[in-house]
């Protein structure tokens, strides 16, 4: 890596610039929490595995924990707050806010996603709800290692598909990919470091 990876450089480069807030049109609209803790060899960052559920296009992926926005009157950053709650009884009112993301459309749902990042002070035991099969903690340079990054191919809206993944856990354990490398592509470019591919 050409830049040390801690909290502090983290909270200077959300810091130094303003996010993309893109335009809602007629897109859902969810929210979701990068929430991160001091690791032994870097900061780390928090998973959830989504349960299985034939109405989700996300289930049994890698995500981040979050959801829709209940209503116009609710914020995005409400919204990530609330739903990190209610998946993972994760109270972020107790957490260092460290700033937002740029927001992303979904590349083949029509969603908008906004992210906000959380610096966690204290230990926290976390109680999955039915929406989070696990939960893991994954060291940022983990995510950085070259050897890590593939590429795969997933069938899904009637046609085969490539997507750059990265492979956190066991071999039959899912892939990280879709939306959700899209932001952690988003969260280390904040960070002035290379992330995977482009591609999507």
């Amino acid at each position: 890596m050409t830049r040390k990876l801690n909290l502090t450089s983290i909270a200077n480069s959300l810091a130094k610039q303003s996010p993309t807030i893109q335009d809602l049109r007629k897109k859902g609209h969810a929210a979701v929490s990068i929430v991160l803790k001091e690791g032994e060899i870097s900061p780390e960052v928090l998973f959830i595995i989504r349960a299985e559920h034939d109405q989700d296009p996300w289930s049994g992926n890698i995500a981040f924990p979050g959801g829709r926005l209940n209503s116009t009157e609710e914020s995005p950053q409400q919204a990530a707050e609330r739903e990190t709650f209610e998946e993972l009884a994760l109270p972020l009112g107790q957490a260092r806010y460290l700033g937002r993301l740029d927001d992303l459309y979904g590349s083949t749902f029509p969603v908008l996603v906004s992210s906000f990042v959380y610096q966690l002070l204290e230990p926290a035991r976390l109680q999955p709800n039915h929406e989070v099969a696990s939960t893991f903690w994954c060291p940022l340079e983990k995510l950085l290692e070259p050897e890590r990054h593939q590429q795969r191919t997933f069938f899904y809206s009637g046609k085969d598909r490539t997507h750059p993944v990265v492979q956190l856990l066991d071999p039959q354990q899912p892939l990280l990919w879709g939306i959700t490398y899209r932001l952690i592509r988003n969260f280390f470019a904040r960070c002035e470091l290379d992330f995977g591919s482009s591609e999507e």
